[in-house]
């Protein structure tokens, strides 16, 4: 008969385990428990409105990495948010002597951010080329290829690309609902290969879907941000001559064989922050103040990434980027996967120059996936201090 001196030490083990595990982990079902408490149930109401009862708002993008001015949380019904996409082939000098002809949603990479609340409809308008009331002309204003769009917040149709395919000189609208809370990818997917070419030349975008409530941090309480930056990282496959410069092709049709090609090594030869190298280190100052919390939003289409803010943390994290799964509090790193995204809010306590980046250092330093934001206000000794300034080394 076995007592308590003689238990066979694999039976003490396992037991020494499962202590630990409730010690370290709670009983099984507490974060499942935590997260059904947290979570806010959908109004039925809201669910059930009929978009034929909806009023229409348009919506006016703007480039990022800033977004269109929004709520932050809506009590009202649903709405029809109407927003109109160009597409545009352009050729953009993605750093110095390095020209690519890329695939823009409304002349930006990434392409610019829509703004909706949970339940409401899009109504997306989306040409084949800048329309008259576009704002803006590139090149000759003509485009080659066939393009669409596919959403990832959407369901059904490929996320809407089997309803959205138009010509060059064409328009198509498509609406849709958006029944999940998040930060989603959208990018450009005219079916085999040249849904990565579209996507690689910077046919892609995000668009973010705030629950009706507003953010609410790992407590439940309501999370209001003061700004909110895209980083939208971008891979490029810019192809060589044969004497090692880089090639230069005269339209969007003629590069593509040979970036196919660079594309087939899955090295990219750039990658960069919001379209090109210094976008955001060097064309755009990204400014804050001591006492303000920003909202950082993070896609990328191709490759995974891993954001870190240097001088700071992810206070709350939505890896994924879904604002109905509970946030992560205080990361150093994160996760945004291939073809997906990652939120995070940062209440800056310091001023001074950070530096938000993809922590594959490789990325960020040798190519540029990286952007400056700097926060002007007091410093503040209590959190960090120059205790002693550099002096010779005594024996």
């Amino acid at each position: 008969m076995m007592n308590k001196t003689s238990m066979c030490p694999s039976l003490l083990i396992a037991a020494i385990s499962a202590v630990l595990v409730v010690a370290c982990f709670g009983e099984p079902g507490d974060a499942e428990a935590q997260t059904v408490d947290w979570k806010i149930p959908p109004d039925p109401e809201i669910v059930n409105f009929k978009r034929e009862d909806a009023e229409i708002v348009t919506q006016d993008l703007v480039a990022p990495p800033f977004l269109p001015s929004h709520e932050q949380a809506v009590s009202g019904p649903p709405k029809i948010v109407r927003i109109q996409m160009n597409i545009v082939e352009r050729e953009v000098e993605i750093a110095p002597g390095v020209f690519v002809w890329q695939m823009a949603f409304d002349n930006s990479v990434p392409g610019p951010m829509p703004v909706v609340h949970q339940y409401d409809w899009v109504e997306l308008t989306l040409h084949n080329g800048a329309s008259t009331e576009a704002g803006f002309r590139v090149n000759d204003g003509s485009n080659s290829m066939m393009h669409n769009v596919d959403f990832h917040a959407s369901t059904g149709a490929l996320g809407g690309g089997e309803l959205t395919q138009v010509t060059p000189g064409q328009e198509v609208v498509v609406t849709w609902r958006a029944t999940k809370a998040g930060l989603f990818l959208y990018h450009c997917a005219p079916g085999g290969i040249m849904v990565p070419y579209h996507v690689v030349t910077g046919g892609n975008g995000a668009i973010l879907v705030l629950p009706r409530e507003g953010l609410r941090d790992g407590y439940g309480n309501p999370i209001r941000y003061d700004k909110v930056f895209y980083f939208g990282e971008q891979d490029y496959y810019v192809p060589k001559n044969a004497d090692g410069t880089w090639r230069r092709s005269n339209s969007y049709v003629e590069q593509m064989g040979a970036m196919l090609q660079v594309m087939d090594g899955l090295v990219p030869t750039h990658v960069v922050f919001n379209g090109k190298t210094g976008a955001l280190t060097q064309d755009i100052r990204l400014e804050a103040a001591v006492g303000e919390t920003v909202l950082l939003l993070h896609s990328q289409a191709l490759y995974p990434s891993w954001p870190h803010l240097i001088g700071g943390h992810g206070d709350w994290v939505w890896p994924f980027g879904k604002f109905n799964n509970l946030p992560d509090e205080g990361l150093e790193t994160w996760l945004v996967p291939a073809g997906g995204t990652a939120a995070a809010v940062h209440t800056f306590e310091q001023s001074g120059r950070y530096v938000y980046l993809n922590h594959n250092l490789i990325r960020a330093f040798v190519k540029d996936a990286k952007a400056f934001i700097d926060v002007t206000g007091e410093w503040n000794n209590e959190l960090m201090e120059q205790t002693s300034a550099p002096r010779t080394l005594t024996n």
